[in-house]
């Protein structure tokens, strides 16, 4: 193998250090200056993203900001509809409650003027029915009929001092 006589090693060493050397000069001239170019374009589209990144995100907190205040206003709003129609339906059952009584106090107050009157005609009756009673009873036991107007003023005599 000839590269491995020690004879060509220096030749095999000045070719060496001449192709370090261009090679050197070229990528010092001509690659590390186009890859530090696109470093630094990278870097810029980077920063560029970030920015942006950074403002959309301010954009997004104020959209969600927004979003949150509009919503809690819409809340209140329907709590406040809410309430109020709460309000007007107690109001109405209020007024319907009101409005019950008294239709059923004027329909209590009509019975009881019914019971009354019921009352007072049963009462009379009943001086009527006793009188019938009385008259009937007396004349089976004496075997003449008592006189109709003195069987009246004798049971009414006895109601009267009956009623407390």
């Amino acid at each position: 193998m000839p590269q491995l006589d020690p004879a060509t090693f220096p030749t095999q060493i000045l070719w060496l250090a001449i192709t370090f050397i261009v090679l050197y000069i070229l990528m010092w001239r001509v690659a590390l200056p186009r890859v530090a170019e696109v470093l630094k374009t990278r870097q810029g589209r980077i920063d560029n993203d970030l920015d942006m990144a950074t403002k959309l995100k301010e954009e997004a907190e104020a959209v969600l900001g927004a979003y949150e205040k509009a919503v809690a206003e819409a809340r209140a709003e329907a709590q406040a509809s809410l309430r109020d129609a709460a309000a007007a339906v107690a109001a109405e059952a209020a007024r319907q409650h009101a409005e019950l009584g008294a239709r059923l106090a004027d329909q209590i107050k009509s019975a009881e003027d019914r019971i009354a009157s019921a009352k007072a005609q049963a009462i009379a009756n009943i001086g009527s029915i006793a009188s019938g009673a009385v008259r009937q009873a007396t004349e089976r036991l004496v075997g003449t009929a008592p006189d109709e107007r003195t069987v009246s003023n004798a049971v009414a005599a006895a109601m009267k001092s009956r009623r407390p």
